[in-house]
């Protein structure tokens, strides 16, 4: 078609970088649109068109290749949109955020397959540097993302910020403003699921962004002393059990668990001259303010934000049973609050002891793993993991012709801890046994034989919502969230974190 055509960018870098890519950008001295359709021709595979952007899209085994001609930018100060003319090569590769970004591979005939590295972005991927092209602050000014975008490939490559790049960011970092929470949740999101994460959080700190993207997790640094008496660094400690879970898991959502285990620290920070600080309550407030950050982060309010709030909940739960004589008691109302993700809890748990005294690491691991035997041997014996109390509000009412009160739920309460507290089996029959008694105990009188089990072991989801309503009660999961533990022994978690 007498145009020039080039890959430029992430897939050129990767290759050099041995690092899988399926996604490749084509620039086009020309219409980008008229190469790609040509090529969808040629290739009998749908396009996508994007007229107002310029640019094209086709996906053909597996890869993804997307079309836009050649281009310069420039921007106002207000916003990161660009305004966008047509331009060669150079002016293309010179609006690319990093050097390592702007590496190209020409399309076209004898020079097929030859790089293109006008600002030695070659040098700087073996020297493992992020450096801009240009001037790092007009860089910057024009498209504050970038500056995520710097932190972020730091982390997920494990490279450095060139010094001046740095500096500029430093400069910047109050242009950030100007970039919705959507963009920035998106470049923290890959922060928090690269190999190593706390690389990135440290750079966000070091440049100020942090604490303007996520003040909460600012607030966790630093010591503060009285006497001799000195708590831990809180944003140290956060990015060794976020390091520490990221070794384990590659669990997007777990690691958020872990940024934001110790959230509410600041806020529950107290003196006691004879004891020193504490933080007692601090997993409670944590869970409460979840919800909260996940709204003002942008990120989902779904099931993904339920299950970080329940882990910051629990997560001293198996640390306190680890100092503790580990009772069957404490373990059954472990398994039944954690349900599902008690092995996620106990990751981020095992991932929260971060002494520096390693035969303390090795006493607690050692109690952790005694925790989950005994979490073996009784979830086979036992199956609370989960479980639904036998006893169902509408058989009590139905049982003693009662309408729906506080007495019902006060039963329903008695025969779930007995259960959790190992007194009765968790069976119908010692659970009926146990309902007649309490009720006697009330002045409840039986109106007709129910002494058999109901049809269907299990409630469907219509009558357990309607019994709620009916008795204000709340499942495990609400219950964690709304209620506060037993203040934890502070001696226990300080020497185990």
């Amino acid at each position: 078609m007498g145009v020039e055509a080039y890959v430029v960018g992430g897939y050129v870098r990767d290759h050099y970088l041995r690092r899988p890519s399926t996604d490749i950008d084509v620039v086009v001295v020309g219409s980008g649109i008229a190469l790609a359709e040509a090529l969808a021709r040629e290739l009998h595979t749908k396009l996508s068109v994007f007229k107002t952007f310029g640019t094209a899209m086709l996906r053909c085994h597996g890869v993804e290749v997307e079309f836009v001609g050649a281009r310069k930018e420039s921007y106002s100060h207000d916003s990161r949109k660009p305004h966008v003319e047509e331009g060669t090569l150079e002016d293309d590769q010179l609006r690319r955020d990093f050097t390592i970004n702007a590496l190209a591979w020409s399309l076209n005939g004898e020079h097929f397959g030859e790089l293109v590295d006008p600002f030695e972005g070659m040098y700087d991927l073996e020297d493992g540097i992020i450096r801009t092209p240009c001037d790092p602050d007009i860089t910057f000014s024009d498209d504050p993302l970038r500056m995520m975008r710097a932190v972020r490939f730091a982390s997920q490559l494990g490279f450095q910020i060139e010094e001046e790049t740095f500096d500029a960011i430093k400069r910047n970092a109050a242009r950030i403003s100007i970039v919705s929470k959507e963009r920035i949740i998106t470049e923290l999101n890959k922060i928090v699921a690269s190999p190593v994460p706390s690389i990135g959080f440290e750079l966000l700190e070091l440049t100020g962004l942090l604490a303007l993207i996520f003040p909460e997790m600012h607030r966790l640094c630093g010591v503060e002393r009285r006497g001799n008496h000195a708590h831990k660094d809180n944003f140290i400690h956060t990015l060794k059990v976020l390091d520490n879970v990221a070794r384990r898991s590659e669990d997007l959502w777990l690691r958020w668990a872990a940024v934001m285990h110790d959230i509410a620290k600041p806020l529950t920070k107290a003196y006691d001259p004879k004891i020193g600080w504490s933080f007692h309550g601090h997993e409670t407030l944590g869970s409460k303010m979840v919800p909260t950050l996940f709204r003002q982060l942008k990120l989902p309010l779904n099931e993904h934000m339920k299950f970080v709030r329940k882990m910051v909940f629990l997560h001293l739960r198996p640390i306190i049973l680890s100092e503790d004589l580990v009772t069957d008691s404490a373990v059954r109302r472990l398994l039944f609050e954690a349900g599902d993700d008690v092995e996620s809890l106990m990751i981020l748990c095992e991932a929260d002891i971060t002494s520096g005294n390693d035969a303390k690491v090795k006493r607690y691991l050692a109690n952790f793993e005694l925790v989950r035997r005994k979490m073996k041997d009784l979830e086979e014996r036992d199956r609370v993991r989960n479980f639904q109390p036998p006893i169902t509000g509408e058989l009590i009412m139905e049982t003693y012709g009662i309408r729906p009160c506080r007495t019902i739920g006060d039963i329903k309460e008695i025969i779930k801890n007995a259960i959790l507290d190992g007194e009765i089996p968790n069976d119908y029959d010692a659970a009926f046994a146990l309902m007649e008694k309490l009720a006697a105990e009330r002045g409840l009188v039986r109106v007709a034989a129910a002494d058999s089990r109901p049809s269907g072991d299990v409630p469907d989801e219509e009558n357990i919502a309607s019994e709620k309503a009916a008795t204000g009660e709340t499942t495990a999961a609400e219950t964690a969230a709304q209620t506060a533990s037993e203040p934890e022994s502070e001696s226990a978690e300080n020497s185990a974190e």
